[in-house]
């Protein structure tokens, strides 16, 4: 059911091992033939439960795909052969969310066919078209033209931040991490470079914008900063922190927000810091006691604005 609440409407889900492919080989899995076979069984029986229609099987691999909305699928409800759809007021609500098992609901369409939250370009024309949930204002207080201006915002800043740092559209810094990636427009600016960018939302944000993000085509996650980040040292080539420092300034130690970044930067990686000018020589002065290389720069906005750089580990950088 959980994978039921993250797949798209309409999308599929690929399932490789087992129990698929059981007949041939039970036997090399260790396996009584009886209970794998039941174990397939209860499987296909809780995909028909969920309304997912099985599209093919061969060998260890089966395919099955969600349905575009659950029009068809309230008689069923009805007489009690499928799971409840869930209640939730905030359907999208996923840190520290508890599952439940429930079916998250695809109504609200008109049409058996119509698929539920509206269909997506194909890529890379999806990258830069308005989302569906913008454009049906799921996502409050964000317009067509708001999201247009971002995408340009953002293009002039990877062409201002690309002055000073010669390697970004290199491929030098393959593995990027956006700790505060509002619309994923930062990632899409960089879509033209090699590299590839996990976008992070924060959870207690007003606008909610990883549905976005993934309507992008682009990847991410919910984070707390005053937490840890759930991967390993050294994952990342570069960490773009844009307006982070403002936001958790009074939620908890900067220091730690800035340690928990040392720890998941690769040697010598870089750190793009945006923000205001009084949080930039903040954290230059925090900076210069952990012993890192940080300089200072003007945004994009120029020397009179109070927007601030702060570019760590700057092996590359030409002022």
């Amino acid at each position: 059911m959980e994978i039921d609440r993250v797949l798209r409407p309409g999308g599929y889900w690929v399932l490789s091992g087992p129990p698929i492919g059981w007949k041939i080989s039970y036997k090399a899995w260790e396996r009584e033939r009886q209970d794998i076979e039941n174990e397939q069984i209860a499987l296909e029986d809780l995909a028909r439960r969920l309304f997912w229609k099985k599209i093919a099987e061969r060998g260890p691999i089966a395919v099955w795909r969600k349905p575009g909305n659950h029009v068809h699928c309230t008689q069923k409800l009805k007489i009690g052969k499928s799971p409840k759809f869930c209640d939730s007021s905030n359907p999208d609500s996923g840190w520290y969310h508890e599952m439940e098992p429930c079916i998250t609901p695809l109504l609200g369409v008109k049409d058996i066919h119509e698929t539920f939250g509206g269909i997506l370009d194909k890529w890379p024309k999806r990258l830069y078209a308005p989302p569906p949930r913008i454009k049906t204002q799921i996502v409050a207080g964000i317009s067509v033209e708001d999201f247009d201006e971002d995408n340009q915002l953002w293009k002039k800043k990877v062409w201002h931040y690309s002055i000073f740092l010669k390697s970004l559209p290199q491929g030098k810094y393959r593995n990027i991490l956006d700790m505060n990636a509002g619309l994923g427009s930062f990632a899409a600016a960089l879509s033209k470079f090699p590299v590839w960018v996990m976008n992070v939302v924060p959870y207690d944000v007003k606008n909610q914008t990883l549905g976005i993000i993934y309507e992008r085509g682009l990847i991410g996650t919910y984070m707390d900063w005053c937490e840890a980040f759930s991967t390993y040292p050294r994952t990342y080539d570069m960490i773009h922190a844009h307006g982070v420092f403002s936001m958790y300034m009074h939620k908890c130690d900067i220091v730690d927000i800035l340690i928990e970044m040392h720890r998941i930067l690769r040697p010598k990686g870089a750190v793009i810091i945006s923000d205001h000018v009084d949080v930039i020589m903040k954290l230059k002065d925090i900076v210069k006691r952990l012993r890192w290389n940080g300089q200072v720069f003007h945004s994009e906005k120029g020397p009179f604005h109070s927007e601030k750089i702060l570019l760590i580990g700057n092996y590359d950088t030409q002022v």
